[in-house]
């Protein structure tokens, strides 16, 4: 069965992985044949056929293997005896909500791992999946990362979110989408199904789906460019994207320095590979899928007139002609020019920059990156590059730790909540007023938070890389992520601050006064010039460029 392992698991012998902190809150599933009692499997599918019975009344799952796991391993026993008041207007005592808080905190202490966070999930949209599939299908590493078992439970995920309708939308309680479906479809069939397979008829019905709203073509534009990678869509039905704009200099309105964190990590390796036009090898799968997901031949479609087209079920916000312009003159004047002599030693020296853009965030994050989305971006252009190289080699080695299993099934999670969800418990905590009975919990929460704590900035001329100062910060996950966030930095900073007013033998010794400096700093060097805070770094465009869609419509 699957077992959840905390830290450095697996990674002492591994040339191409390497931490900051020894792994703290490094977390990875791992399947074992000969894990689990009679007594625990049979718990395990419990959860997961309560679950199947009710997906369509509750999508999200109650995150229950890793729980199952955990009181079992600590041979857990609710020694507290439950509350009962009945339903005839009881008054709730001060000893009745004692007594529930204290049993809360029982069963709460036995979940923490032994690192001092809180595991659990962090996903919900249904294309994090795909471009993991994809990326591993084209570079060969599929079936060597993804075992019988992880394909089984991947399957088992993508089955359990399908909608009655046959598709899937953009998160698990989505309505069906273009961009979901697709995705979807094409991660069965990368996963071993047939065009009629999966469960209850699932890869029949959704390329029905597909084909009764027009087929593959009205897919949104990640989905265009992540199809254009794998060979089922051409780059020219894709809305350019230059890597010149990395080369754009700081003095400009629009400077990649002027980007949030997410989208310039985004489509900064999305520009490579569009430069680069790369397409993975077209095999007799991807020949047909071109036959399947599309309601004409593949070969005649006119892939330069769906650049601006979606499907209505994915659209939110239509492109307004002022973009449609900028697309165009891209697409029809600016990209012709780049590829043709003389200007096409300028696109490869953008494809240069950009690329040593990507390797430097992958340093920057050791290999986590900032995101599951930006992950296998990063990944396969790093493969592109270099097939054999270092770089791909520690992306391969960190695969693991996006992967997480519910009693839905596998998923790739966004990277992970560890920092976060520790920093919010040990508030819960404290709110208790029940620091006698909870003192080994609060001593090991506070020593992750302690761990966690960002220490230093990101190496070299960061600056340059359009990167700010970390040191002093907290990320979303783990300190290896790198990247600290705000509302995380204070929340952890908070509880630093409470438990060093606390006895040291109750929640250990209390931060080194530099750290707590170090903290505040970075919080105020965040904050904006109108007084706000941002989330990862400071803003970066000038107000005036920031014109809601509306007004330019």
């Amino acid at each position: 069965m699957w077992r959840l392992k905390i830290g450095d698991h697996r990674t002492k012998n591994d040339p191409y992985i390497f931490s900051t902190n020894n792994h703290v809150g490094r977390q990875i599933w791992e399947f074992d044949p000969d894990a689990g009692s009679p007594e625990e499997l049979g718990e395990v599918e419990e959860a997961r056929l309560n679950y199947f019975n009710n997906r369509f009344k509750v999508q999200n799952s109650s995150d229950l293997i890793w729980q199952i796991q955990f009181l079992r391993e600590k041979k857990f026993k609710q020694t507290i005896p439950q509350v009962k008041i009945d339903d005839h207007g009881e008054e709730i005592t001060l000893e009745t909500a004692t007594a529930a808080l204290r049993r809360a905190v029982h069963i709460f202490s036995a979940l923490q791992s032994s690192h001092g966070h809180w595991p659990a999930d962090n996903s919900g949209p249904l294309f994090y999946n795909t471009p993991f599939v994809i990326c591993l299908y084209i570079t060969g590493y599929l079936n060597s990362v993804l075992s019988s078992e992880h394909r089984k439970e991947m399957l088992r995920y993508t089955y359990n979110h399908q909608n009655e309708d046959g598709g899937w939308g953009l998160h698990v309680e989505g309505h069906s989408t273009m961009f979901g479906t697709v995705f979807n479809y094409i991660c069965m069939r990368l996963l071993g199904e047939g065009p009629d397979g999966g469960e209850n008829n699932a890869c029949a019905r959704a390329r029905k789906w597909i084909l009764d709203r027009g087929g593959a073509m009205g897919v949104t534009s990640w989905g265009k460019t992540w199809l254009s990678i794998l060979g089922v869509y051409d780059w020219s039905g894709c809305n350019p994207m230059p890597p010149e704009f990395w080369k754009f200099p700081s003095f400009f309105p629009k400077n990649p320095g002027s980007m949030i964190c997410y989208c310039r990590m985004t489509y900064m390796p999305m520009s490579y590979l569009y430069g680069k036009r790369f397409v993975g090898p077209i095999t007799p799968l991807i020949l047909q899928l071109r036959e399947e997901i599309y309601t004409q031949p593949y070969n005649e479609i006119n892939w330069s007139k769906l650049r601006h087209y979606c499907a209505k079920e994915d659209v939110f916000f239509p492109h307004t002609p002022v973009q449609n312009l900028l697309w165009d003159t891209l697409s029809y004047v600016v990209e012709p020019i780049f590829n043709r002599w003389p200007f096409k030693k300028l696109r490869n020296k953008s494809l240069e920059v950009a690329m040593k853009h990507i390797n430097y965030e992958d340093e920057a994050s050791r290999y986590i990156t900032i995101g599951c989305v930006e992950k296998p971006l990063n990944m396969l252009s790093c493969w592109v590059e270099d097939p054999n190289s270092d770089y791909f080699k520690k992306h391969l080695a960190r695969i693991s730790q996006f992967f997480w299993v519910g009693e839905d099934g596998m998923r790739v999670q966004s990277f992970g909540s560890q920092t976060w969800d520790c920093a919010l418990a040990v508030q819960a905590l404290l709110a208790c007023n029940l620091t006698d009975e909870m003192g080994p919990i609060l001593m090991k929460a506070h020593d992750f938070l302690k761990n966690s704590q960002v220490t230093d900035n990101p190496q070299g001329d960061f600056r340059s890389m359009f990167r700010h100062i970390s040191k002093g910060g907290w990320t979303f996950s783990d300190k290896d992520h790198g990247l600290p966030v705000s509302d995380c930095s204070s929340e952890s900073f908070v509880c630093c601050l409470h438990l060093s007013t606390m006895p040291p033998e109750i929640v250990g010794e209390k931060m080194e006064p530099e750290r707590f400096y170090d903290a505040a700093n970075f919080m105020l060097y965040i904050q904006s010039k109108t007084g706000g805070i941002t989330g990862w770094e400071p803003a970066g465009a000038p107000s005036w460029i920031e014109v809601k869609l509306q007004d330019i419509n």
